[in-house]
Parts: structure tokens; sequence; C-alpha cells
């Protein structure tokens, strides 16, 4: 795993993948899969999971919700989002709470960067906030001399 990477996963990523939204699932699926083969470490902060649970109960059922956001822990970590987060976040003064709310949960855990494809609604960003494929480039290649042991 690059160590020097710990990415903070967006919201639009994760419904990606999990709607299978073209023409961004493969390299929001490829930044989920490269969590989930331990090549860099993934988090998601704790209010995307609930976002990505009313969303898919709202559009589907209770069960199909659970079960994604079951698979959703089982690959990544979780950002802590608790009082000193919030603060922190309105002290931004971000017109995009969420945006906001990501940012501070971000920099509480530790993250190196925020990948998203809305990277215009971060543009006082305090971290690297990415898109998918933009990660995926400063990332070893599964290939690469790492995965080999040569």
């Amino acid at each position: 795993m690059d160590r020097d990477v710990r990415l903070v996963v967006d919201v639009d990523i994760v419904l990606d993948v999990l709607a299978h939204r073209m023409p961004h699932y493969g390299a929001s699926a490829d930044v989920w899969a490269a969590v989930e083969a331990g090549r860099v470490e993934g988090l998601i902060a704790a209010h995307t999971i609930t976002t990505i649970h009313y969303l898919l109960t709202r559009h589907g059922d209770r069960s199909t919700a659970s079960a994604a956001v079951h698979d959703l822990l089982s690959v990544f970590g979780v950002a802590p989002v608790d009082g000193e987060v919030l603060r922190q976040a309105l002290s931004l003064g971000w017109s995009d709470f969420e945006d906001a709310v990501q940012m501070a949960a971000a920099l509480s855990a530790g993250a190196s960067h925020i990948v998203t494809r809305n990277t215009a609604d971060y543009r006082s960003a305090l971290l690297p906030v990415l898109r998918p494929a933009e990660i995926l480039a400063l990332l070893p290649r599964p290939d690469g001399p790492e995965s080999t042991g040569g």
C-alpha cells in the first residue's frame, strides 16, 4: 500500500460505482478497486455513509441499501464526523456545507487527498482534491515492481 496516499473518497465516486453511472463508472471503480486491493488507504466520511444509505433506500429498498453500506465498510475506513469536525467545517465559510464537512473530516483523519469529480466545489481546498484518473496516476501500478516481489 502507498502509505503516503490516504484518500477520502467523496460521495459522487461511491455513487458512480454503486449505480454504475456512465461515463464515470470506470475511473471511479478503479479507485474503489485500488482501495480494495490495498494499493492505497481509502476512507469515507461518516456522513457519506448515511447519505448513501438514504439515497439507496429512497431509490430502492432498505436491504439493498444496508448491503451496500456493509460492502462499503468492508473496503473503506471511516473518517469520523464529530462536533469538532463540524465546527471546523463551519469555520471554513464555504457556501456548500457538505463539501466543507468533507474537507474537515479529511483533515481530521489525516488524509492526504480528497477524490471527487466535483473538484470545482473545492476551490479553497486545504488538501489536494483530485479526480479519479488523477489520483490513479499517482499510485503504483498494480503490475509494477512492488507487486511482483522483484
